[in-house]
């Protein structure tokens, strides 16, 4: 999508990202045969864009562990146990972007940032697609981006595991991580 240059320097502010309209995701493979798909219900996050250099632009997201929702919730109570994301030691995962380098094509760019889960900080890159900017029926300019990258569980100490009687284990170390936002212009 080729953006007018008007639009991209109008894209220059702080912008909020609305929780209604944004997911942060996951999937992460399940006793080497399927996979199981999640996601964070409660977060939040500013972005601070530079339309006429978007180096110079930033990230922030707090997300709460306890919100972590897989549809099962006998396996969201252990997703929040101590042998995964120990939701009453550390209740957020956080991310704050401290690089972007534009990508392979002009509405892509490699956000590299800091994240934290279960105190534990690594820089990850994340592929960021810019989707496009608008004004809703509400009147509030909205930019929207779409966000991958992929983790080790075990990086951030995610280590808890069972072996198959066949073979393997019970839970893939990769973790694919999907995000989805819209964010408002803030006032």
């Amino acid at each position: 999508m080729t953006v007018p240059s008007a639009v991209i320097e109008n894209l220059t502010g702080t912008w909020t990202i609305d929780p209604a309209h944004s997911q942060f995701g996951f999937a992460v493979r399940h006793a080497m045969v399927a996979t199981v798909r999640g996601s964070f219900r409660s977060f939040e996050g500013t972005l601070r864009l530079n339309g006429s250099k978007p180096s110079a632009s930033s990230a922030t997201v707090s997300i709460n562990t306890d919100s972590i929702d897989t549809g099962n919730s006998d396996r969201d109570t252990h997703l929040r146990s101590p042998d995964f994301l120990n939701t009453e030691t550390y209740p957020t995962i956080t991310f704050t972007s401290t690089d972007i380098k534009s990508g392979d094509d002009p509405d892509t760019y490699v956000v590299t940032g800091e994240l934290t889960i279960r105190g534990e900080t690594r820089a990850v890159e994340v592929v960021v697609e810019f989707q496009g900017a608008a004004v809703d029926s509400f009147g509030n300019a909205r930019v929207g981006f779409a966000a991958f990258t992929s983790i080790s569980r075990k990086d951030f100490g995610l280590t808890w595991n069972a072996p198959l009687e066949t073979g393997g284990v019970l839970i893939g170390d990769k973790v694919k991580i999907d995000v989805d936002i819209s964010a408002i212009r803030a006032s």
